[in-house]
């Protein structure tokens, strides 16, 4: 019941509607300027790791720069 409040509340709702454009953007970037188009590996441990490593350069460059 607590999320389901926070979730509409008003702070909620404005970070729900940004939420669409800030991950869109970071999975475009992967797949067109880092070639990052499909998974190599099996298995859901693997890919959850497949999928970390590309996310956590991007965090690294974005803190960086």
């Amino acid at each position: 019941m607590k999320a389901y409040e926070l979730l509409c509340s008003e702070r909620g709702v404005k970070l729900r509607k940004q939420r669409c454009w800030d991950v869109e953007t970071v999975f475009a970037q992967l797949k067109s300027n880092k070639g990052f188009k499909r998974y190599h590996l099996r298995g859901q441990n693997k890919v959850e790791i497949e999928t970390g490593l590309p996310a956590l350069a991007h965090n690294l460059k974005k803190m960086a720069g």
